[in-house]
């Protein structure tokens, strides 16, 4: 296929934005409860054209009980409960509060891998890691995703990030629609909300509505190439090999130096005790997530990547 040909793609009627996926990420808890102001459930606007349907957004608040109690989660991660084996899992005897709430969400957005599911699924996250604005996708090749990353370029911290699964099912709520991703905004402390990190947010899920209605008019958009991070791996911290506890924490010059190449030899981490040790690697990483509160839990200290170009085809 040539890259200057036009390929025309469904229109995108019904778009999903939720908040509070993790009940401590404030941003998207208050920008959502702000949509939800709006009289209707399901907020509508109308095209130019009186015979065009109208483009709904449902606005959801998607971990009430993590939220109330201002937690990520309350029983387990529920931005890890959305493959088929959990969604399609046993009912019976104790479940997790969150893989309830994700068959839950999973039946109004979904079913995921289905034809009825949302047209895509924007799911409102912040970090406590210096990200600025962020895309978080699991393909490097969708295309709706990547044109609203190019369209969100208003800012020069907006950047995509791929996650590649290889051979594993996404797992997380923006895969139930047929497109979708996260939109990751930092830093910000978890528990607090602030303010030019919420109005970034905002303008972010406007901007993205702004494209889904220019893209739902029939606008043509061009092809180019963007830069697509891809992410190759974790590093965790330091750990004593009989407490696990970890014995350092990222170096100085490496904390909120996210996207920033990190080079062979470069400070990785300072031990509690004051050594510096250095990456080890055999090539230049550019990592994110770095320090960020919630991984500590995970077993990592940042998340390592790669740049490589991404091609965006012509699209109506």
């Amino acid at each position: 296929m040539e890259v200057d040909e036009v390929v025309c793609l469904p229109r995108l009627s019904r778009v999903a934005v939720c908040g509070g996926t993790h009940g401590n990420e404030l941003s998207g808890v208050y920008l959502v409860r702000e949509l939800l102001k709006v009289k209707k459930g399901v907020m509508e606007k109308e095209e130019e054209q009186e015979e065009e349907e109208p483009l709904s957004v449902l606005k959801v608040l998607s971990n009430p009980r993590a939220m109330q109690q201002c937690r990520r989660y309350v029983d387990t991660d529920l931005n890890r409960c959305f493959t088929h084996a959990t969604l399609n899992g046993l009912t019976s005897g104790t479940v997790p509060y969150e893989m309830i709430r994700s068959r839950e969400l999973n039946a109004m957005l979904g079913p995921k891998g289905r034809s009825g599911a949302v047209d895509l699924v924007c799911d409102l996250h912040n970090t406590t890691a210096n990200m600025g604005l962020c895309l978080i996708a699991y393909s490097d090749c969708d295309w709706i995703c990547l044109h609203i990353f190019r369209h969100l370029q208003y800012s020069p911290f907006t950047l995509y990030i791929h996650f590649e699964v290889s051979n594993k099912e996404s797992y997380s709520l923006d895969s139930v629609g047929k497109h979708g991703f996260a939109m990751e905004i930092g830093p910000q402390p978890h528990g607090v909300v602030r303010s030019n990190v919420y109005t970034a947010m905002k303008a972010g899920v406007q901007h993205m509505l702004d494209w889904v209605c220019f893209f739902n008019s029939g606008t043509l958009f061009e092809g180019e190439s963007v830069d697509v991070f891809t992410m190759i791996k974790h590093i965790d911290y330091p750990r004593d090999s009989e407490t696990r506890n970890i014995t350092a924490a990222v170096h100085p010059h490496l904390q909120d130096r996210d996207f920033c190449p990190l080079h062979p030899e470069d400070p990785l981490f300072q031990t509690f005790s004051g050594e510096t040790l250095r990456y080890k690697g055999n090539e230049p990483l550019y990592p994110f997530f770095i320090n960020e509160c919630a991984y500590y839990e995970k077993g990592i200290a940042l998340n390592s990547q790669l740049t490589t170009p991404a091609i965006l085809f012509r699209i109506c």
